[in-house]
């Protein structure tokens, strides 16, 4: 296995260079959590976090509070609870 110690400073895939996109992506906020969760359980762990949307950046305890369901079993209810709520497509660089 003789490989290039230079590879290892280089990353994987190049990122580019533009604007940084403001919020957390849905998927890592998700990952923090156990399920099942109430909905206050994740806002009081996770209400202040930003995420990111199709419109913008949202705070998550305003996207909570549209949706009506009160528990999440697991994680991809939750996420299709919120994704119902904001839409789902390509998140704004600007």
């Amino acid at each position: 296995m003789a490989e290039d110690d230079d590879s290892e400073d280089e990353p994987a895939v190049s990122l580019g260079e533009g604007n940084a996109v403001e919020g957390a992506p849905l998927a890592r906020v998700a990952e923090r959590l156990m399920w099942g969760i109430e909905k206050s359980e994740v806002d009081a762990r996770e209400g202040e976090t930003t995420i990111r949307t199709p419109t913008g950046p949202r705070e998550l305890s305003a996207v909570l509070e549209e949706i009506d369901q009160t528990y999440f079993a697991t994680r991809q209810e939750f996420t299709d609870a919120v994704e119902e709520t904001i839409g789902t497509g390509p998140v704004p660089t600007e």
